[in-house]
């Protein structure tokens, strides 16, 4: 099974903090943006796992 990562960047010390998904095999699949806070990354990670169930594809 996939994992969150949150990490912390050194270049942008506003909004240092994002989070990457990680699949089985530890390849990178998705990358946030950036967040001012550790929580506002894990408030991120929280409503991608709300919302995704409820999405469509779109293929245009």
């Amino acid at each position: 099974m996939g994992k969150y990562v949150i990490k912390k960047s050194t270049k942008d010390t506003n909004q240092p903090y994002y989070f990457v998904l990680k699949a089985d095999n530890g390849q990178v699949i998705a990358t946030s943006e950036m967040y001012a806070s550790k929580q506002g990354a894990i408030n991120g990670i929280d409503s991608v796992k709300n919302n995704a169930n409820s999405t469509t594809v779109d293929e245009s």
